[in-house]
């Protein structure tokens, strides 16, 4: 069976490059409810058995439009395990004050992963977020046994690219080597034991999209 994960459509403040995690909600562009659109229209076509996505707006409105567009309609369901981190004291700030006010959990969150400390800050850590997330893809899995089953998982960057590495069994501090995830961007992954293991298909795919991303699009 395939997972695929999407990230929610771009948002004001990660237009402005402000942290955005479960605590902030802020609207989503105009210009993201095309590009929607156009990643309903690239994966029209496939079946998906049910959509799984996080109650925050962002992601809660980005998986509703995407889904009503599909040949068939599949069901959806809320998750909170799906949401995105918590991040305490960086919720809403500016990336470049974070880098002065707690400059080095600002490149570890980046960068280290496994030196992430969220004392100072608040929220939850990296193992934190991928201890609440896996189960649910775990869960998943097993009750969607067939090889040809579709999954939509529609969540945020940051929580998205933890989860996802570690599904690939990724070491704690390598789970940012492939990078980030940007807007409206689908990577997807493969089981074909029922979530014990998992195979990487598509990393951060955005073919479908008809304009060129720039920073402010990938986290």
């Amino acid at each position: 069976m395939k997972f695929y994960f999407i990230r929610h459509g771009k948002t004001e403040w990660n237009l402005e490059s402000r942290y955005q995690g479960a605590g902030g909600d802020s609207p989503l562009l105009k210009t993201s409810y095309q590009e929607m659109d156009q990643l309903a229209a690239f994966f029209k076509d496939v079946q998906f058995e049910h959509v799984f996505a996080s109650p925050i707006k962002r992601a809660r409105v980005t998986a509703e439009r995407i889904r009503k567009q599909l040949n068939t309609v599949p069901q959806i369901s809320l998750w909170n395990r799906l949401e995105e981190f918590h991040l305490g004291k960086m919720e809403g700030q500016k990336f470049t004050d974070v880098k002065k006010a707690f400059p080095e959990q600002f490149t570890n969150f980046r960068e280290h992963p496994e030196r992430y400390d969220n004392h100072e800050i608040g929220g939850e850590n990296f193992q934190e977020v991928v201890a609440r997330m896996m189960p649910a893809i775990r869960m998943i899995a097993e009750d969607y046994p067939n090889d040809d089953q579709n999954i939509m998982i529609v969540s945020h960057g940051a929580a998205l690219n933890a989860l996802i590495n570690s599904l690939l069994g990724e070491k704690l501090a390598d789970l940012r080597k492939r990078g980030g995830l940007s807007n409206t961007s689908t990577t997807i992954l493969e089981t074909t034991d029922q979530g014990k293991t998992f195979q990487l298909l598509k990393w951060n795919d955005t073919e479908y999209l008809a304009r060129k991303l720039d920073s402010t699009d990938t986290i």
